[in-house]
This record gives structure tokens, sequence and C-alpha cells, in this order.
């Protein structure tokens, strides 16, 4: 079974007044990248949220999104009363050094000065902690079931296209025969054209032909070929998403094609290997999404 490394989850839990919505979200990549968007109050947290993630969906792009609705704002404030009457003062001589009075402006302009609101210091409870961890949970829970389903279609697609090359390559040992009649025809008619400098002994003439026809043979590379396949097969089938070992596989699969098409010198076939290297790229390209 495969996963996708796209994934999203999404929960709410509640904890007093407070309504706490947890999203996580999850695209591709090479190794587990984490970024966090929580209230400051979790932060402190910071280590064990990313021990928590790290858990559950071991590698991609991952963002963690906490919000807060519901808190009481107004014992979260204080006023520094000290600050406001420095500003006031201050801001009041020279508006009247200026000719105006706006004394009645001055309050709201002033109360969005810098450190003149102050936030009271918050405290993060243990109660509030685990009804957060248990949020969180469900929400990595469910980015890690969306995983899975888009595992499947990935997984289903990628199948589809191995068979495509198992198919692809079965057509060209009916080619074989035809390529080495080609290959003896051709080497007949180059030796045709230096009759008149020598004339080639017929048991020499078949010793290398014999030779070349080994040289080009891909009895090996089909046979290479078409156990990666198989083994590929069986990798995806198993319990534990192995993208990185499906990627390994994948490489040996094309050394083998590109290997056959080299050696082939044969039209036919090369255009099969075409076909194959065309197939080979498409499941390179599912396999970036794979955990």
């Amino acid at each position: 079974m495969i996963k996708s490394m796209t994934g999203f989850g999404k929960s709410q839990c509640q904890f007093e007044n407070k309504i706490l919505t947890i999203e996580a979200k999850s695209l591709n990549g090479k190794t587990l990248d984490i970024n966090l968007k929580i209230p400051g109050l979790y932060k402190s947290r910071e280590h064990e949220l990313r021990s928590l993630i790290a858990r559950h969906l071991f590698r991609g792009k991952t963002e963690l999104i906490i919000q807060v609705e519901g808190q009481n704002h107004t014992s979260n404030y204080s006023l520094n009363k000290a600050l406001m009457e420095k500003y006031f003062s201050e801001i009041r001589a020279f508006v009247k050094q200026m000719g105006h009075d706006a004394d009645e402006e001055l309050i709201p302009a002033i109360l969005r000065l810098p450190e003149v609101v102050q936030q009271e210091a918050q405290h993060l409870t243990e109660a509030e902690w685990q009804v957060l961890v248990g949020g969180i949970t469900e929400a990595l829970e469910q980015c890690d079931n969306f995983r899975v389903t888009e595992g499947k279609h990935l997984a289903d697609d990628i199948k589809l296209r191995i068979e495509a090359i198992a198919a692809l390559m079965e057509k060209i040992p009916a080619l074989e025969k035809e390529r080495h009649r080609n290959l003896r025809q051709r080497l007949l008619k180059q030796l045709e054209t230096l009759k008149d400098i020598a004339s080639p002994d017929p048991n020499r003439f078949e010793q290398e032909l014999l030779y070349y026809i080994e040289k080009l043979d891909i009895t090996e590379e089909l046979v290479r070929l078409q156990k990666h396949l198989a083994y590929f097969t069986q990798t995806i089938g198993e319990p534990e998403s192995a993208g990185k070992k499906l990627g390994f596989i994948t490489q040996e699969i094309g050394r083998e094609i590109n290997t056959i098409g080299s050696k082939a010198n044969d039209a036919a076939i090369q255009q099969i290997v075409v076909q194959m290297k065309d197939e080979l790229e498409k499941i390179k390209e599912q396999l970036m999404n794979i955990l």
C-alpha cells in the first residue's frame, strides 16, 4: 500500500470559552518540512508539536494551522497608563503649539501607538494542552487517511503503466528474428562491395556474424527488465509505503530499457523503446508524490 504526500485534515475542539480549529496540510517533499502557524500561547510546546506531526506524517512539506475563537479578549489586555499620559501630554502640547485644538481626537490615536495597549501574560494549562493534542491528532489522522486514499489512485495509475511496459516488452521477441535477418543481409551487402578486394571465407563469416549478433543480443536485458517489473509490482503492494525504494527500482528499469534501445539497432524495436520510456517518465512523475 502506497501513500501520497498530498493530504488535508481538519478538526475542532473546545476548551472552556475557546473554540480551537486545527488544519493539517501536506505536499510532496524529500524530507519532513514543518511550518507552524500557531498562537503565541502554544509556542512554548513547539518542539512537542513537531514531534507529534513527525509521528504521523513522516515526510512531505507540512503546515499546521491553529486558530482560536471565542476568547474573552477584554481580560487579556491592559492599558499602559504611564506611557499613555506621556504620549497625551506631549502630543497635546505640540497640537496647541501648532494652533489647533483636538483633544477629543487624541485618545483614539494614542491607543493605536506601540505598547499603549499591552497583552497580559497567558499561561498554557496542562488541561488545555491535552485538549489541543487531541484535536491535532484528529486532524493529522484525517490528513494521513487522505494520503491513503490519494495513494490508491496513484497506485492504480502506476500499475497500469507498469503493465503497459510489460506488454510492450512482450512484442520485442517477435521482432528479434527479423532483426537478425536484416543484420545478416546488411553485412552481406557490405561484403558484396568488397568482393573485388577479397573473397570472404564462409566459415569465418558465420563466426563473425555470430559474434556480432551476440554482442547486440538483448535477451539478458529483457530478462532483467521482466524481473524489475515484477519486483516493482511486488513492492507497490507491500503494507508499508516505499516511495524511495520504488524510485530505485524505476532507475533499474530505465537502465535496461536504455540498453535495449542502444543495442537493438532496429527501427521497430526503437519505437517500442520510445513508448516504454514515455510510460516510465509518467511513472517517475507519479513517484515524486509518493511517501
